[in-house]
């Protein structure tokens, strides 16, 4: 999924030195951004208060959204560098291409991972006909130096791992939990998880003492160590932790998003993710002038153009404003 904000402003993050080496209870607010012709996101990162969760650094939740009679998701073709994006679903679905030849309807719960590498195009729409119903999340992760020059790829994983405990159902998305492995393919320690939980569970979910963690709410009411989570907002729960208490007033749908603080900063601008600015330049004019990032065929509609970036020089701001 793209960032479609023309007002994109490029951000230096990453670095340990903003990382919270304790438990806390940071609870982050979204931001409302309009996502193509008739869908509205909430952008929960890079936020004002936090820019990054382990490697996780944009995270984006819409629906659910009545699209019985709308066009639903239409997000024309954009590029990405540097990155990978996690493609989540509840309710609907979301048709992928991107210019490795990638053609793929992805359903709820079903894992889509684009590995941009050093280039990459893609784009996402609603099929026709489709659900009425869209409900999900967008998220990237940032690649480290060490493998952010890799070659492109598209991964589908329609069956992944399940942990069930009573009121409790975890599906692993990426990563590692109480010994299961998703098959989704990971460059730094993280983890993914989607946790359905039933009306009234208390449930203590394992967690790693060395990972930072946050969770996002999806659906439903619930406390997370003892914090009230609504839905579209999440909450940040810092290092330090080896259990995170859950519990559901309702039938409920969460997402624990997880890893090894980042250690090397970046900047993210736009769709692009590079170390200086000479390097998101040099991405965007290549998205420009049609070079570098491939063709995603089959898409009826034009190309995304990018944003023209800021004449003031990078301040770098590390990990939280």
């Amino acid at each position: 999924m793209s960032n479609l904000d023309r007002e994109a402003v490029p951000a230096v993050c990453g670095g340990r030195g903003f990382v919270v080496a304790e438990p806390v209870r940071e609870l982050l607010s979204p931001r409302r951004v309009p996502l193509g012709e008739s869908t509205e996101v909430r952008r929960l990162l890079p936020n004002l208060g936090r820019r990054m969760v382990g490697a996780w650094c944009f995270v984006d939740h819409y629906g659910p959204d009545d699209i019985a009679d709308e066009p639903g998701m239409q997000v024309p073709p954009h590029p990405h560098t540097g990155l990978q994006t996690v493609s989540w679903l509840h309710e609907g679905e979301v048709l992928h291409r991107d210019s490795t030849g990638s053609l793929q309807t992805v359903r709820p719960r079903q894992l889509g991972l684009m590995t941009s590498g050093r280039a990459i195009s893609h784009s996402e729409e609603s099929p026709k006909p489709h659900a009425r119903l869209l409900h999900g999340a967008q998220l990237w992760v940032a690649l480290p130096d060490a493998h952010r020059h890799t070659a492109p790829r598209f991964e589908y994983h329609p069956e992944l791992p399940v942990l069930d405990a009573p009121g409790l159902k975890a599906t692993l998305i990426l990563g590692e939990i109480d010994g299961a492995a998703s098959p989704g393919t990971a460059y730094t320690p993280i983890v993914g998880a989607d946790l359905a939980l039933a009306r009234g569970a208390t449930v203590r979910l394992p967690l790693e003492a060395d990972f930072e963690y946050a969770v996002l709410s999806m659906s439903g009411e619930v406390h997370v160590d003892g914090v009230p989570v609504l839905p579209g907002s999440m909450l940040y729960l810092g290092c330090g932790r080896r259990e995170l208490p859950l519990r559901a007033e309702s039938d409920a749908g969460l997402m624990l998003l997880g890893g090894e603080p980042f250690e090397e900063e970046l900047i993210m601008f736009w769709n692009f993710i590079g170390r200086t600015q000479e390097e998101i330049e040099q991405a965007r004019a290549d998205w420009m002038t049609g070079t570098r990032f491939g063709e995603v065929k089959g898409y009826d509609g034009d190309p995304l153009p990018a944003p023209v970036l800021p004449s003031v020089p990078l301040k770098p701001r590390g990990r939280v404003r």
